[in-house]
C-alpha cells in the first residue's frame, strides 16, 4: 500500500514538475531550429546544478556542468537537445530518468538584413513566420529614391529579382518569400537624370518608367526655366562604348509645341545653358554625374 502511494506521489511530482517546466518556457520565443550564438534555457527537474542559460558555441554544441563533453546543438529543434541532454544524463551515469526542458532565450543565428532605399535600414532576428514584406514594413518602407525592384539575396549567394509593383501593386503573393534567417534585403536606389544649367531646382531626379522620361518632364520636374534660357540644350549620353556623346536638343521648338518631346534615358545629363552661350565641358558632365547625390540636394548649381 505504501508503495502504491509513493508510486503515485512520485507520478504526481513528475506531472508538476513537467508542467511547471512547461509554464516557465511558455512565454519563450518560437521554437525554431538552434543555430551558433542562440541562447537557451536548460531546466533539469530536482538538479538545478544543470538549470541554466547556455550559448550554442562556436563548434555547435553546448556544455553543461557534470556532463563530458560537448552536446550537439545547431541545427536542432529545442525538443530534439532535450532528449540529447537527457540522453546524455543517463549515458553518464548522473540521472536515472532526468526530466529536461530547453527553451529559447534569444536567437542570434537568424539575422536578416534589410538596407538600401529605405527608411530605417536594420537587421533583425526571423523569430516566428517573417515575409519579405514584414521585413520591408520593419524597415519603415522605401524612401523617395527607391528604385523599381528589390533583391532578396539567400544564404549561398542566390539572388532573387522582385517587382516592386508585383510585390506591392499587385500584390503577389508568389514574391512575398518566407525569410528564415541569413538573407540580405537591398533595395537599390532609381537611376537618375541629371538636370543642370538655367533652371529654378537642378537636381538629380529619380527616373522609373521609361515613358515618362523627357525633356519636358525633367525641366517641370525642375520646377522650370529661368528666365534668358538658350533656345537649345544639350543631352550627355553614354554610348555603348562608354564614351559620353552630346546630343542637341531644340528645347525652344519644343516648348512651342513645334518639335516633339525628347525622350531621356537613365543616367543622361541635361543641361540647359542661358543665351550667354555658355558651354559645359564634357569634363565638367562627367563631374555632375558623379556628384548626381549633391547636385539633387542643391549643393551645386550651374548656370
Amino acid at each position: 500500500m505504501m508503495r502504491a502511494i509513493i508510486l503515485v506521489f512520485g507520478a504526481a511530482a513528475s506531472l508538476a514538475a513537467q508542467g511547471a517546466m512547461q509554464e516557465v518556457g511558455k512565454e519563450n520565443l518560437p521554437a525554431q531550429k538552434l543555430g551558433v550564438d542562440d541562447l537557451v534555457a536548460v531546466s533539469v527537474y530536482d538538479a538545478p546544478e544543470l538549470t541554466r542559460t547556455v550559448r550554442v558555441e562556436s563548434d555547435g554544441g553546448i556544455r553543461l556542468p557534470l556532463l563530458e563533453g560537448s552536446i550537439p546543438a545547431a541545427g536542432s529543434l529545442p525538443r530534439e537537445l532535450e532528449q540529447r541532454i537527457a540522453e546524455a544524463l543517463k549515458a553518464q551515469q548522473i540521472m536515472v530518468d532526468p526530466i529536461v526542458k530547453v527553451t529559447v532565450v534569444e536567437y542570434h543565428s537568424r539575422p536578416i538584413a534589410v538596407m538600401g532605399a529605405v527608411k530605417k535600414p536594420l537587421t533583425f532576428q526571423a523569430v516566428g513566420t517573417v515575409t519579405l514584406l514584414d521585413a520591408l514594413a520593419r524597415a519603415e518602407g522605401f524612401t523617395e529614391q527607391a528604385g523599381t525592384e528589390i533583391l532578396l539575396t539567400r544564404p549561398g549567394g542566390k539572388i532573387e529579382h522582385i517587382a516592386m509593383n508585383q510585390l506591392i501593386g499587385a500584390a503577389d503573393p508568389s514574391v512575398n518569400f518566407l525569410l528564415h534567417g541569413g538573407e540580405q534585403i537591398r533595395v537599390p536606389e532609381a537611376r537618375k537624370v541629371v538636370v543642370v544649367g538655367n533652371v529654378h531646382k537642378p537636381g538629380a531626379f529619380p527616373v522609373r518608367d521609361n515613358t515618362e522620361n523627357s525633356v519636358l518632364n525633367m525641366v517641370a520636374q525642375a520646377e522650370g526655366l529661368l528666365p534668358f534660357s538658350a533656345k537649345q540644350a544639350y543631352v550627355y549620353r553614354k554610348d555603348a562604348s562608354g564614351v559620353r556623346k552630346e546630343i542637341t536638343v531644340e528645347l525652344a521648338r519644343i516648348l512651342d509645341r513645334k518639335s516633339p518631346d525628347f525622350p531621356l534615358e537613365p543616367d543622361d545629363v541635361l543641361y540647359i545653358p542661358d543665351n550667354k552661350g555658355k558651354r559645359l565641358t564634357l569634363t565638367v558632365v562627367d563631374r555632375l554625374t558623379g556628384f548626381g547625390s549633391s547636385v539633387g540636394s542643391g549643393l551645386i548649381i550651374w548656370h
